[in-house]
């Protein structure tokens, strides 16, 4: 099983060895509720998200890792933000990658599908907003919905 760990800001982090663009997808019902997944690399919850493909879009590659990872379709509608920060870096244990941050955060709308887990997620489910920071995650997907759940209507750029 591939394994990953996140580093932030840690002397004894290794050194990164890859850059990959990537994005990750803030989907949302029509009750407000936000599909998260429970990562099978680490445990931790998430929203859905992978790397781009070559010869795909941002939106297209949101759309793809969605449906791959959540069994539900979705429709790209804003930006939340743009997530760089060279402290933190991501070590994939299966080959010794070591990726610096580079995701960029889009909002999206529900077009249809259930909830299904994939190789990538364990379980897939609707949480209510006021209570998804409760969930166990990673600092950095814990800042990436923090912000959208902040509704500046401006996408957060670091």
């Amino acid at each position: 099983m591939v394994g990953r760990i996140d580093f932030y800001d840690d002397p004894h982090a290794p050194a990164p060895n890859s850059l990959v663009p990537s994005v990750n997808v803030v989907v949302t019902n029509d009750a407000g509720d936000i599909l998260m997944i429970r990562r099978s690399d680490n445990g931790n919850w998430a929203v859905p998200g992978g790397a781009l493909d070559l010869g795909e879009s941002l939106p297209q590659a949101a759309v793809r890792e969605t449906l791959e990872e959540t069994g539900i379709t979705c429709e790209i509608i804003g930006l939340v933000g743009t997530y760089t920060d060279p402290r933190h870096v991501i070590l994939y244990t299966s080959n010794g990658e070591v990726r610096q941050e580079f995701s960029i955060v889009l909002a999206a709308r529900v077009v249809s599908g259930e909830p299904t887990p994939s190789t990538e997620s364990t379980e897939v489910r609707w949480v209510p907003r006021n209570q998804v920071e409760a969930l166990p995650m990673d600092r950095s997907m814990a800042l990436r919905i923090n912000h959208y759940l902040s509704g500046t209507g401006l996408p957060y750029i670091g």
